[in-house]
């Protein structure tokens, strides 16, 4: 065979293959231009309701005054849910960067292989005495503790009883065990009776609740709740992402506020809020539980150990709330001067007494509008609406912390006087 017929029999199969997969490649295409386009459509449906949320750059640690990319000055922040001033406090830092240097920057594993540390069982042990139950197993998220934590405990013989307001991490947890799921009626005791009639014929109940509801500041009616489990012979469940560190006597939490701590049985909390505000989550409750989810949790089994720096940060924050609850104590006269004078001022301010300070609007372009003037003024607030919060049910969520003084939260109450006159929500 000459050099030129080789070529060509070289050349011509190749020139087949190319020419065959060119539908395939024009098919991949447009399936990717047609998702971008489906993409895009939803985007612009976001925008033409007023619900974008917008993600402003922060360019100073987390605190009660902060600075803003593109604004100018220090701006006051009424929106982190840093409840007690610890995500800076030069203590937790320090601690911070003390575990940074003695135990590194990460693990590169799973606990279950070689990503436990000393650090870790430290802090395992502390938050079970903070909270006074028999042990606790740590979490990347309080999202991945609530994720890991049904699967585990609830078969399909057992049924969950779950208030409809529940946080988002609760729902999808719940959605992932084969328990029967019944829904009641937000902090109703009487359909939450209903339902535990309902489910007398299961192996095990478990009634699933926010200690204090997030968008709107309610606290649940725990006393309520453990006597209709008791009564129906239920087990009692409880996030408290926002309660944990100042809500009761000592800060530990709503079942001390309430006087239930010896009847809830189990509770997931996290580390991102008022515990130094870094990040990671947790369950407290009977050892046998949290053995069997050492086991069995997926979150926890495929996810890598929290880092030595976080861990040594909330540990700091545990010891100090250990020590003395007079941070804890500073949060009320707070809570109840912004919330005074708002309603003085006309405004509707949703929830109980609690740090949490729905300022009620109703439209989600007017929350974000006035959002976007507070911060004009020197303010920085965050409007929420749907899928947040419910359709008709926007609102800016203040929330203070116990770094904020009595001069920020009445400069706060008079930004949002001059904003609500501009868009006629007060007179």
């Amino acid at each position: 065979m000459s050099l030129g017929k080789a070529a060509r029999s070289l050349v011509t199969p190749v020139r087949g293959v190319l020419q065959s997969s060119a539908p395939t490649l024009s098919r991949s295409y447009a399936a990717v231009s047609e998702a971008r386009a489906l993409l895009e459509g939803e985007l612009d449906g976001i925008r033409a309701a007023g619900t974008w949320k917008a993600e402003r750059i922060i360019t100073s640690k987390q605190g009660p005054q902060i600075s803003v990319d593109g604004s100018t000055g220090n701006m006051l922040n009424f929106c982190a849910n840093n409840y007690l001033g610890l995500s800076s406090h030069p203590e937790v830092v320090q601690a911070g960067i003390d575990a940074l240097k003695t135990h590194g920057a990460g693990l590169s594993s799973v606990r279950f292989i070689c990503g436990t540390q000393d650090l870790h069982k430290t802090l395992e042990k502390k938050l079970a005495e903070f909270h006074e139950r028999e042990d606790c197993i740590l979490y990347a998220s309080c999202f991945d503790a609530n994720a890991g934590l049904f699967e585990v405990l609830l078969g399909p013989y057992d049924a969950v009883l779950s208030d409809e307001l529940n946080h988002a991490s609760i729902i999808d947890g719940i959605r992932l065990c084969r328990a029967k799921r019944l829904r009641y009626r937000h902090m109703d005791l009487g359909d939450l009776e209903i339902k535990l009639k309902e489910a007398q014929s299961s192996r095990m109940r478990l009634v699933v609740t926010d200690g204090v509801f997030s968008m709107d500041g309610d606290v649940a009616p725990l006393q309520g709740i453990c006597d209709l489990a008791e009564r129906y012979g239920a087990m009692v469940f409880i996030d408290e992402c926002h309660a944990t560190g100042f809500l009761g006597p000592r800060g530990r939490g709503t079942d001390e506020l309430l006087g239930v701590m010896d009847r809830v049985h189990i509770i997931n909390s996290t580390l991102g809020k008022a515990l130094g505000g870094a990040a990671g989550g947790y369950t407290v409750g009977p050892k046998p539980l949290i053995d069997l989810l050492r086991q069995r949790s997926r979150p926890y089994l495929f996810s890598n150990a929290l880092p030595p720096p976080v861990v040594g940060c909330a540990t700091k924050a545990v010891e100090l709330l250990l020590a003395s609850n007079e941070i804890a104590q500073s949060m009320t006269a707070k809570t109840m001067r912004f919330r005074n004078k708002m309603t003085q001022a006309g405004f509707t301010i949703a929830g109980s007494n609690h740090p949490i300070c729905p300022v009620m609007l109703g439209d989600a372009r007017l929350a974000s509008l006035m959002a976007d003037d507070m911060l004009k003024l020197g303010v920085y607030v965050i409007g929420f609406s749907y899928p947040v919060v419910p359709k008709g049910k926007a609102r800016i969520r203040v929330q203070i912390s116990a770094a904020h003084t009595d001069e920020d939260i009445d400069r706060c109450v008079d930004a949002f006087f001059q904003t609500g006159r501009k868009h006629g929500v007060v007179s």
